[in-house]
């Protein structure tokens, strides 16, 4: 598609207070569709629906600045995934409260941002002081509704400030990182990697993100940076369920999960991840995600090329690793693989209204994205 005017194809809208209502909205509206269809038709209890749910509201906001309705579309097509969606079984766990310790966490540095109030910098450590001592008591280890909503988080905070720091010519100028920006991706990226050390996968891209900032940042933080990539790395290698990866032969039973470095090789390894895509998104959802690569990649390279080696890395982990529930581990790729296909979206329809110069037919594209998320659940839930 040809973009004469880069104003068409822009995804960094100036936000206002007005803005941030309909942001909050989108989320609501996604997680609370997710959280009823969760309960009703996938029998779902209802704290994990709700955490299921939150993550899905996370995902709408990291795709937001598309649009309010191609977010929402995005963010049920996540849900209806069959990886994603087989997670409604399972135990209870504290997922949900772990969430909104996270949140509040959050919240605490955007208020210390915004009115300077230090004293809540000792509340905000404290909540993740307490959140990791008390880590067992508040939901079980390699929690996916942690891993994916984390994902989902460190998607949001390396879009917007990528978005601030390499800015299109017809954009806003140039700001540099904030320490929102820096704090939140690391405190993200640990917690992630506490939760589960193979979130340690995204650590590649936080790095490139934070260098493509082009923000000068401080000896300490890289040093902690690397401190949280050695924990993951070595969690990873000692973890006392996953240590038999190392060793496994593939003649082992089928039950058994296991790595061999050099699979990535076989050409049928590649033929087996491309199916896995397909599988959860339909052939459509799959050729809609490479379109959209491509057209981020020409629009916002440095978004692109992030969202690339956080895909890469875990193209690399599926290549390797033989196991029932890889589907579920590579949920963080089914989720960037979301992002590329409302882009794909949101540039068709800009396309569409430029060409034609109506702009009501900006409504066509997200009409028609609709029926893949109303495909899928139908397809989830035994009907179709």
């Amino acid at each position: 598609m040809s973009h004469n005017n880069a104003s068409t194809n822009t995804i960094t809208p100036t936000l206002d207070l007005r803005s941030l209502l309909g942001y909050a909205l989108s989320a609501l509206l996604s997680g609370a569709l997710t959280l009823l269809l969760y309960v009703s038709v996938g029998q779902t209890p209802f704290v994990r629906a709700f955490g299921l749910a939150l993550v899905v509201g996370a995902m709408t906001l990291t795709l937001r600045r598309m649009g309010a309705w191609l977010a929402v579309i995005g963010g049920l097509a996540l849900a209806f995934s069959p990886a994603f969606w087989s997670q409604r079984g399972g135990p209870e766990s504290g997922a949900p409260i772990m969430a909104l310790v996270l949140g509040a966490t959050l919240i605490c540095a955007l208020l210390v941002r915004r009115f300077g109030a230090r004293a809540l910098l000792v509340v905000e450590i404290g909540l993740l002081v307490s959140a990791l001592i008390f880590w067992r008591d508040f939901t079980y280890y390699k929690s996916l509704r942690i891993t994916t909503l984390c994902a989902a988080l460190v998607l949001y905070m390396l879009i917007d400030g990528l978005l601030r720091t390499n800015p299109r010519p017809d954009e806003a100028p140039r700001a540099p990182l904030d320490e929102l920006h820096m704090m939140v991706l690391l405190l993200l990226l640990s917690v992630g990697v506490i939760n589960d050390p193979l979130f340690v996968l995204f650590a590649p891209a936080i790095a490139l993100g934070l260098m493509m900032s082009r923000t000068s940042l401080p000896l300490w933080y890289w040093a902690l940076f690397v401190f949280v990539i050695g924990i993951g790395v070595y969690g990873f290698i000692n973890d006392p369920v996953r240590a038999r990866w190392w060793t496994t032969a593939q003649t082992d039973n089928l039950g058994t999960s296991y790595i061999v470095m050099d699979a990535w090789r076989n050409s049928a390894r590649w033929i087996m991840l491309i199916q896995l895509v397909v599988s959860q998104f339909t052939p459509i959802g799959a050729l809609l995600g490479v379109l959209g690569l491509a057209r981020l990649s020409r629009w916002y390279p440095p978004l692109g090329l992030v969202t690339m080696v956080a895909y890469a890395a875990y193209v690399l982990f599926g290549l390797v690793y033989f196991g029932v529930d890889s589907a579920v581990l590579l949920l963080p790729l089914l989720m960037i693989q979301v992002l590329w296909m409302t882009y794909a979206v949101f540039t068709f329809g800009a396309w569409l209204q430029k060409a034609f110069k109506q702009p009501a037919l900006r409504w066509v594209a997200p009409a028609i994205f609709t029926l893949l998320p109303l495909a899928m659940l139908l397809r989830v839930a035994g009907i179709w």
